[in-house]
């Protein structure tokens, strides 16, 4: 498909700067563009690309003020980033849909599947699964027994969903996620450990992603909930009973501890590592490889293991980067004292003779 520079500008709600007939047929990174592509400009960093891509269309910034020749049509919009992601979205969008089940699903006589859905090659759908509008089950996802899925989720190959879980509408669970397994739940008892039945469930609202090869262990009792709109990357672990409030966002490899209740709107780095029965406020940020022993007040923006103001885990590191230079300094000292008590030693002894 083509697009004019004309075309897109209306579509953002842009303004065009430069010949708005040039056409484009597909998106690329600035640093790599062609004459038939389009591109953006949001991260300062990379303004001096805009002045040698190759790009036919660079979408920017309002207000942006070039400082060289560029050859490239620019669109001006609100937010270029923003914007990128509704082409990128319209693109895919345009991909021919899957629909239909493909001959080798299996798929137990009490489930109940809504129209226009797709269910893939060795597909396992389980007794008593609701699958709602537009649901799509790629190859080799396991449905466990009374799992309801909502309207238009996308479930891709291999992502197993234990009995009784519950997803929303417009999910994503991308390959090899697993929803549901059994909580890490063990009592000591006579010297070993006995495993605690978990009788619970997974509750993920709407409009939530979740990233490859992440898990999200049952509940012991009730459900371990994902709120509405909240997106987790891959190979993150969220343990039993824990909930995740809305719109928060986790990088890779962040490990939840059991019981743990993260706030709506929180910015979570990766391998950020929350302690059991905890409590993190809302709109709370947490840098990369922090631990979180404790809970966390609201608005809090942390770093380092245990975690600390990020302001003050600054100017420690600033610290840490001269302590070699200070413990030298306190070794000299140390020998100016002792050599001063010396000194102070013998004048005394003298005094006194």
């Amino acid at each position: 498909m083509e697009f004019s520079a004309k075309e897109i500008a209306q579509f953002l709600h842009g303004k065009v700067i430069g010949d708005e007939n040039v056409r484009v047929s597909n998106l690329s990174k600035i640093e790599e563009g062609t004459p038939d592509s389009l591109t953006f400009l949001a991260n300062p960093k990379y303004t001096p690309h805009i002045y040698t891509t190759c790009a036919g269309i660079v979408l920017v910034n309002k207000g942006f003020q070039p400082e060289g020749e560029i050859k490239a049509t620019l669109i001006e919009v609100e937010d270029s980033y923003a914007c990128l992601a509704l082409l990128l979205n319209m693109v895919n969008q345009a991909r021919p849909e899957k629909k239909g089940i493909e001959k080798n699903a299996h798929i137990a006589a009490s489930a109940k599947l809504s129209e226009s859905i797709y269910i893939g090659e060795f597909a396992y759908i389980d007794e008593n699964v609701v699958l709602g509008e537009g649901c799509k089950i790629y190859p080799q996802a396991y449905i466990g027994e009374n799992v309801k899925i909502g309207a238009g989720t996308i479930i891709y190959p291999g992502v197993k969903i234990y009995r009784d879980c519950v997803i929303g509408a417009h999910c994503i669970i991308h390959a090899g996620a697993v929803i549901g397994a059994d909580g890490f739940g063990f009592a000591p008892h006579d010297g070993k450990y006995e495993k605690i039945a978990q009788i619970g469930n997974v509750l993920i609202e709407d409009d939530v992603e979740v990233g490859a090869n992440t898990t999200i262990d049952r509940a012991t009792m009730g459900s371990t909930v994902v709120h509405r709109g909240t997106k987790l990357d891959n190979l993150i672990q969220i343990a039993h009973n824990v909930e995740v409030g809305e719109h928060t966002v986790m990088a890779a490899q962040v490990g939840v501890a059991g019981s743990t209740k993260i706030g709506s709107h929180c910015m979570v780095g990766g391998q950020v590592g929350f302690a059991g029965h905890i409590t993190v406020g809302d709109r709370s940020n947490f840098g990369a490889q922090s631990g979180i022993p404790n809970h966390v007040e609201a608005g809090s923006n942390l770093l380092g293991t245990p975690a600390i103001p990020a302001r003050e885990f600054a100017r420690t590191s600033v610290l840490m980067r001269k302590l070699p230079e200070l413990n030298q300094t306190i070794r000299e000292l140390q020998k100016e004292v002792a050599a001063l008590k010396r000194q102070l030693s013998e004048e005394t002894g003298k005094d006194n003779a």
